[in-house]
Formats: structure tokens, sequence, C-alpha cells
């Protein structure tokens, strides 16, 4: 909410709601309308740590131009709160420390600065040659937050990451229901992460060099060129979508940027594409889905951690770090099968 929108609400001026949240005190009265308004318990707006703003100007938003500032800056609202669960967390159990190695690139980025900060990486995290296994959870696995915007943002807010918090940060859409391009979403926060660290987001630019980073991180030059069909044959491009798990249109423009497809195919494979639409032929299965923070609040209830009271000492209700958890774990019921003792003669 605005200012404006919510003195509004509450009955006060613009100018008061900037009182309050530089510390000034509300009325008992007011603050109950507060609350009303905003749908928060008391509590939230009690004393406590404060919490870690993320500038705007810091996060690479996929959508810069198309998105309004408020809802940019719902966003980044979600994305505090989120860290700030994650901060009272830590205290309590050994998250995954953030394992991003300090790649230094050029100012003006060319495509083997990519593939060099790529191979740097895959090193660091001891990824082998051949098809990445699970985006998200790599990027959890080293310490990256990883979460789905809540239900209800802004559809232009399509994904952003940003590391001006205490730990590096990547919110995914709650509506990309297409696993082949969720996990390039998430390798292009993680090119966001990895090549733009100071670098002044929204160009076209940076963001067709994040694109150029998914690419090489998930098709590796080096691996890919050879399989690469030198015409249109969609069983084999079907094929490796299946064995890289990525698009078919990620594929067709990859081979269009290694110079094994000509200007001809290209513009033809496009036409097909965009015939078949969205989502394309050949589906993946459901998309890869954080896990982090739903297993860690699992593993504090089981061990008898009084989960409800860490989230009190900070300034997090329930029902705040439950839609947080929820972005940030697997909807989908798992069973675990233990295969048990094997008799023996």
């Amino acid at each position: 909410m605005t200012k404006t929108a919510l003195a509004n609400q509450v009955g006060v001026t613009p100018t008061a709601i900037a009182h309050y949240e530089k510390g000034g005190r509300p009325t008992q009265a007011m603050l109950a309308g507060l609350c009303l308004a905003l749908g928060l318990p008391r509590e939230f707006f009690g004393a406590g740590r404060p919490i870690d703003l993320l500038p705007a100007s810091s996060a690479h938003f996929r959508s810069l131009r198309s998105t309004s500032a408020a809802s940019r800056e719902q966003a980044l609202a979600f994305g505090e709160l989120g860290l700030e669960l994650v901060s009272l967390i830590d205290q309590h159990v050994d998250l995954p420390a953030t394992n991003l190695p300090d790649i230094t690139v050029p100012e003006q980025i060319e495509a083997h600065h990519i593939e060099q900060a790529v191979a740097e990486l895959k090193l660091t995290w001891a990824i082998p040659a051949g098809p990445i296994g699970s985006v998200v959870q790599l990027l959890e696995a080293n310490g990256i937050i990883t979460m789905r915007l809540p239900e209800g943002t802004d559809p232009k807010v399509d994904a952003f990451s940003t590391y001006a918090g205490q730990r590096p940060l990547v919110l995914l859409s709650p509506r990309t229901g297409d696993k082949a391009r969720g996990r390039f979403d998430a390798a292009h926060e993680l090119g966001h992460l990895i090549l733009h660290p100071d670098t002044e987001p929204g160009s076209k630019i940076v963001e067709n060099q994040a694109h150029s980073f998914a690419a090489e991180f998930l098709m590796p030059r080096e691996e890919i060129i050879d399989q690469l069909p030198r015409r249109i044959d969609w069983p084999h491009l079907h094929e490796l979508k299946r064995h890289w798990g990525v698009s078919l249109r990620a594929l067709v423009y990859r081979s269009k940027a290694l110079g094994v497809l000509s200007d001809a195919s290209y513009r033809r494979a496009n036409q097909q594409l965009s015939q078949w639409g969205f989502p394309e032929p050949g589906p993946l299965g459901p998309p890869e889905s954080p896990r982090l923070l739903g297993m860690v609040r699992d593993l504090m209830l089981d061990s008898g951690v009084d989960f409800e009271g860490i989230l009190s000492s900070g300034r997090i209700v329930s029902d705040v770090a439950d839609q947080i958890i929820a972005a940030a774990t697997d909807p989908r019921p798992r069973i675990e099968i233990g295969l048990g003792s094997v008799p023996r003669d």
C-alpha cells in the first residue's frame, strides 16, 4: 500500500503515516485502525529488530519497465520479510552457507567472459558435466534463499533477484507452471547474482547477459554444440529438451546463438513455435519448487523447538511466516521410503 492509500483508510495524512514509519507512536485507537487496514495483529508492530530494507535500485526485476513502482515495492517487502524470517531461523539452525564465488567480470561483458564465469561457478559448486539436476535446489544448497512470489502479486512482476540483504535472494513467479521455463528463470536470476553485483538493473543489455548466462549454465557450448541439429528436426529437439531440461524455444535460440542454425531455419522454427503457442508441446512435468524453509520448520518442530516463540522474538507473526514458508516449500506431498534391513540366510 502507498502512504496515501493507507492514510485514506485510517483517516490521517500521508505525513502521519511517514511519521509512524520513522518511529513515531500512534495512539492505541490508531494502532487498531492500522491493524484492521493492513490485516495484521498488534504484535507485528511491536518492539523488535528493525527489518533490513531492500532498495529497488539493487534488485534485478525481469520486467522493470512494465512494472509499476508500487508493485516492485510490494514484491521487495515480501522479500524483506522472507530474509527476516531466515535471519531468525539462522540463529537456531545451521542453514547452508552462502557460497557464491567472487568472480571479476569487466564492464564490457562478452560471451567468453560469461562462459568463464559459468565454468568457475560450476567448479566452485562441484557440478559435473551434463544436464543440471534441480536448479532451484542448487541455489538453496549454496545459501541462496529462493521463494515464489505470493499469489496476488502483480503478474508483471515476473521474477527478480538481489543481494542487498544479508543473503542472496531469488523470487520466482508463482504462475510459471512450465518446468523448463522455471529452470531457465532460476538460472537467469543466478546470472544476475554472479555477473551484476554492482550493475544498475533494468537495461536490455544486462537482461541479455543474464539470458546468456542461463543458456551456458543449462546448455554448455562445449557439451551441446555437436548435439544440435543443423536443420530443424523436432523429434531430435524433443529428445534434447528432455535430456537438458530446457524448452524447445531455448534450444532453437541456443542453436542460432552458436551458429548452428541459419537465419532462415531460425525464422521457420520460431514460426512453428508461435503456431504451437504456450505451453509448448512436450511438457517436462511440474516446475521445480523451493524446499528449504519448509524442511527447516518441520525439523525445528520435530526437535521440540518453540517455533512460535522464535517468531514472536522478532517481528513476524504466524500468518506472515506461514505465507513465506509456503512460498519456499514444495506444495506436492513427499513419500519417504526406507529400505529396512535385508534378511540373511
